[in-house]
């Protein structure tokens, strides 16, 4: 989400340890798993080809994160889970917050993990999978003192008593597609300031998070893998089932310039499969899916974010026609306004949106059309 929102901003002036699990309401809803050839996704047990194609439902039209809202507006997440469904989404990716999830080191809060077993219910009867990225501290002032005050070992402790928390919830729901450990870590290149977890904001928010303040002599890739080691195990220990993934800025690749140390082929055996969030820029379509041709190193690839920001929605559907060569799915953006409505809104984000949108419609037909 680099950029993305704060983009669109500034054009428009935009679990306790005892609690029961998530229990599957359909035995229609078939699980998704990692497709035998490990180039993709199947549907289980009937072994049917499954691409991942929807939204990053990441804030409403005001900006406001999903736990801001969830409570007092829960009918308007549920109109939103319709669109998203009648507009040809199959998965929709949830972000969560750590600070709305955990009220101490060693307590999870009961109430979000209620809404997000409501949430898990909702995709059930919609026959939406979810993406669930975790450990957001997108708004800072909502990132408990206490969290950023943790030494390396005692923070990565707490994210994956969260991670427990929520699978715990979840482990027994087909509805979840998966979960993202993080959205966009990074592993810094020598030290951080004391407390200074997070990356730049952009707007009113911050989407990159560093999993260390300390290199230590430590090889950048090794911290990454042993990171999602730890809460990859942490997650196993109560769902064995659901698929791990995280979610990777495109400058993760080990190549000249700036990487995030998340290098696909040193951390790929730590997880199910990889994903990417790719922005092609107009004119550099073939720049893209050279970037996107450096994840795949034998996991599945998902882009998990994408969008017309850089470029037109023209370009952006070239960009997803070629990269099938590499990609299993994509998942752009939905904010609770549907395309009818947003061809009332004479504005350049309304325009950009709306682009993407019926583009998404018309994807999702020709997806919906391949060999199963």
């Amino acid at each position: 989400m680099r950029g993305l929102t704060a983009t669109l901003t500034l054009l428009a002036t935009a679990v306790a340890a005892h609690s029961p699990p998530v229990a599957a309401q359909s035995e229609a809803m078939p699980w998704v798993v990692v497709s035998s050839d490990q180039k993709g996704f199947a549907l289980h047990p009937s072994g049917r080809l499954f691409i991942p194609w929807g939204f990053n439902y990441d804030h409403d039209a005001q900006g406001r994160l999903l736990e801001d809202y969830w409570q007092t507006q829960w009918p308007a997440v549920e109109r939103h889970f319709a669109q998203m469904k009648a507009l040809g989404a199959n998965v929709v990716r949830i972000h969560l917050q750590l600070g709305k999830f955990m009220d101490a080191p060693d307590q999870p809060n009961a109430a979000s993990l209620d809404h997000l077993e409501q949430l898990v219910k909702l995709a059930e009867r919609q026959q939406l999978y979810l993406d669930l990225t975790g450990l957001g501290c997108y708004h800072k002032p909502d990132v408990p003192a206490w969290y950023d005050a943790l030494a390396e070992q005692d923070r990565w402790q707490v994210q994956a008593r969260f991670w427990q928390a929520v699978a715990r919830r979840c482990a027994a729901s087909p509805a979840v597609f998966c979960y993202d450990l993080m959205n966009e870590p990074v592993v810094p290149g020598g030290r951080r300031a004391p407390g200074d977890w997070l990356g730049p904001p952009l707007g009113d928010k911050h989407f990159v998070q560093f999993i260390t303040l300390d290199q230590a002599g430590r090889p950048r890739p090794e911290i990454a893998r042993q990171w999602i080691r730890h809460l990859a195990g942490a997650i196993r220990q109560v769902d064995p089932r659901h698929l791990i993934t995280v979610g990777l800025v495109d400058w993760s690749l080990d190549r000249p310039g700036l990487t995030s140390g998340f290098v696909p082929e040193k951390i790929a055996a730590e997880l199910d499969f990889l994903s990417v969030h790719i922005y092609p820029k107009s004119g550099k379509i073939a720049q893209a899916l050279d970037t996107l041709a450096g994840f795949a190193v034998g996991k599945p690839v998902l882009i998990e974010e994408i969008f017309p920001l850089h470029c037109s929605p023209s370009e952006l559907e070239q960009f997803i026609d070629a990269s099938r060569q590499h990609a299993a799915g994509w998942i752009g953006f939905y904010w609770g306004k549907t395309p009818e409505e947003l061809r009332q809104i004479q504005t350049i984000p309304a325009a950009l949106t709306l682009g993407w949108l019926e583009l998404f419609q018309r994807k999702a037909a020709t997806l919906q059309k391949l060999p199963r």
